[in-house]
């Protein structure tokens, strides 16, 4: 038997009604058929769904795990389906999307602070699915970053500016033997484990590996992953160090420091659908975003000391 969305459907709607009496009545067949239709699917599934009872029938701990995903597929097939028309006719909802950064933290505080405008968040790792998401009317603005050398491509439906050019910095164990330095040499990290994130479809990470071949070696990468709270366990465990952006907060065990010659760089971008909720509000948005940005910077010790240095100005001006 080969699995189709009516099957997920199916198991979602037992779950949800307690009896395959109640769940055969709201598909619309028989209980005998129902149950028969649901041996089917527990055996293409593998296992038992779901324990029947005196008082109804109970999700299975495997039948939880499948009812999680397969609410998750329907909930995603749903959106593709319908997630344009659900919003295309409406202004007073802006649905905004980003990378989960300093910079979209506080551009949303400062959105939902705005009078008159509804406000949804979606966040996706990838900027180039992002400016996807924009073109093709999913989401009315975004926070987005490409690469010095590996920008965005221009979209007409789709207006962007520049918040601002940052340096990527490194994640390091506050017990590596160079977390006391001002700032760390790239080939001084060549026999370190690293872990870096997959590929986002913009240059990341080919613009790491290019740097680090440029300073002579090919980083030894074990570990590939988006989920900062394990990237930060294993760097504060002395397991590896990560490439960051330099607005990432210091913590327990952790240290951020800057790449020495900074060979690393990234830009932080604001864009919106010319015809959106947010089209008028264009400067407004970008100006949101650089306070936002100013804003991390302030509260991140290493970024601004390394502004400072950088611009010749005493510590603790910026």
């Amino acid at each position: 038997m080969q699995l189709e969305l009516r099957h997920l459907r199916v198991i979602c709607t037992i779950a949800d009604a307690g009896s395959l009496s109640k769940a055969a009545t709201a598909v619309g067949v028989s209980q005998p058929a129902l149950t028969a239709q649901l041996q089917r699917v527990e055996g293409a599934f593998g296992g038992q769904l779901f324990r029947r009872g005196r008082l109804g029938v109970t999700p299975t701990p495997f039948g939880q795990f499948v009812l999680t995903r397969a609410r998750s597929i329907l909930l995603t097939v749903d959106e593709l389906l319908s997630g344009v028309s659900a919003y295309d006719d409406r202004t007073d909802v802006a649905r905004i999307g980003g990378y989960v950064t300093p910079m979209l933290s506080g551009l949303l505080s400062r959105l939902f602070a705005v009078p008159g405008v509804s406000i949804t968040v979606h966040t996706e790792y990838s900027p180039r699915l992002l400016l996807d998401l924009l073109a093709s009317r999913r989401l009315d603005a975004a926070t987005l970053v490409d690469y010095p050398g590996n920008e965005l491509p221009s979209v007409p439906s789709v207006g962007m500016r520049l918040v601002a050019t940052e340096p990527v910095f490194v994640l390091m164990s506050s017990g590596h033997p160079l977390a006391g330095e001002q700032e760390v040499r790239l080939a001084d990290l060549a026999d370190d484990d690293w872990v870096i994130s997959p590929p986002d479809g913009v240059g990341w990470p080919e613009c790491v590996y290019s740097a680090c071949q440029e300073a002579g070696f090919t980083p030894r990468v074990p570990h590939s992953m988006t989920e900062q709270t394990m990237i930060r366990q294993l760097v504060a465990g002395g397991h590896a160090v990560s490439p960051c952006q330099a607005t990432v907060q210091d913590g327990p065990g952790i240290v951020v420091r800057p790449l020495a010659g900074n060979p690393l760089w990234l830009r932080h971008l604001v864009a919106w659908r010319r015809d959106g909720p947010l089209a008028g509000r264009a400067e407004e948005l970008t100006a949101f975003a650089a306070e936002a940005h100013r804003e991390a910077i302030a509260e991140r010790p290493h970024y601004a000391a390394w502004l400072a240095r950088r611009h010749g100005l005493p510590p603790g001006t910026l």
